[in-house]
């Protein structure tokens, strides 16, 4: 698969940011690597794409926001990716962490509860010629049960816990689950959840800010009238 190139403008911008990142602790350099293959202008509005190579979160729109590189390169790392996984991710949002995940995993499976999300998100991972991507619109909270068991998952929104489909549908055999789990108004906690059998280990990462994961074993008493933003 392709994924485009970057021109040369992007260049020094791509260098600090993986300065920054090395930095802040990301030490993964298959998550490096893919952070700076994969062009994230192409995932952001058309009037923030001179932001795009900044370590920051961005407005994408359905009230919703492309996660900074920091946090997705984190979250990457943090799931041990192997190139033979199949992985399965809620929250499709601009496909940025999507695609960061097809160039290190073999199958991704992406849940979407915004259409219009999905469409954009579907649409730019064509694009970039990434074909290993299937996505849906639903409420990922309940998992994509057809296609399991999923090797790893990533939540890319906070829930009160770790929704119990997607944990019936993690891997047995050392499957890792990384989420934001927390309050849906302040700061949460990046958890990762490694499966061995019916044992289930948490491991806290550190605090972080994510909308709120919206269905039926999330915060499903937040309706759309802008309030979960």
């Amino acid at each position: 698969m392709s994924h485009g190139s970057q021109d040369d403008e992007s260049a020094n911008d791509i260098a600090a940011l993986l300065t920054e990142l090395r930095r802040d602790g990301i030490a993964d350099e298959q998550v490096l690597a893919a952070i700076a293959t994969m062009p994230r202008d192409r995932f952001v509005p058309a009037h923030l794409r001179g932001h795009a190579w900044k370590n920051v979160a961005l407005p994408i729109g359905f009230d919703q926001t492309i996660s900074q590189p920091f946090v997705v390169a984190a979250m990457t790392a943090a799931l041990a990716l192997r190139p033979e996984d199949r992985v399965l991710e809620v929250g499709t949002g601009s496909g940025y962490q999507t695609a960061i995940l097809a160039h290190l995993a073999a199958q991704i499976f992406s849940i979407e509860r915004h259409s219009g999300l999905a469409t954009r998100a579907t649409a730019t991972l064509r694009d970039l010629g990434i074909d290993n991507v299937a996505i849906q619109v639903g409420d990922g909270t309940v998992g994509w049960r057809d296609s399991a068991p999923f090797d790893r998952i990533i939540v890319t929104a906070a829930g009160p816990a770790a929704p119990p489909a997607l944990l019936d549908q993690l891997s047995r055999d050392g499957g890792r689950l990384v989420m934001p789990i927390g309050p849906h108004d302040a700061d949460q906690q990046l958890v990762l959840v490694v499966r061995d059998g019916d044992e289930v280990r948490r491991h806290d990462l550190g605090p972080v800010r994510f909308v709120p994961l919206i269905g039926q074993a999330g915060w499903a008493a937040i309706r759309e009238n802008g309030h979960h933003a």
